[in-house]
């Protein structure tokens, strides 16, 4: 089932070290929406502030990916 939006609680993977990610947050800003990332299991690292992207209409994280597409999770 294709992702049709970034929604808080959601699960994301960094590509480049497989650590999982927890949205924290969701907003929009000017003519841009952003997610707050933070690293899960570790509340002393700062969040993350990733701007969304579109691919072919799905919603987009880049440098993340969405851990229900990989079998990892």
């Amino acid at each position: 089932m294709p992702l049709t939006k970034i929604q808080i609680g959601q699960v994301w993977k960094k590509e480049d070290t497989g650590d999982p990610y927890l949205v924290t947050k969701v907003y929009n800003e000017a003519l841009a929406t952003f997610a707050v990332l933070r690293k899960a299991g570790s509340e002393t690292d700062a969040p993350l502030r990733v701007r969304v992207g579109r691919s072919g209409g799905a919603p987009t994280l880049p440098g993340f990916r969405f851990a229900q597409e990989s079998n990892e999770f």
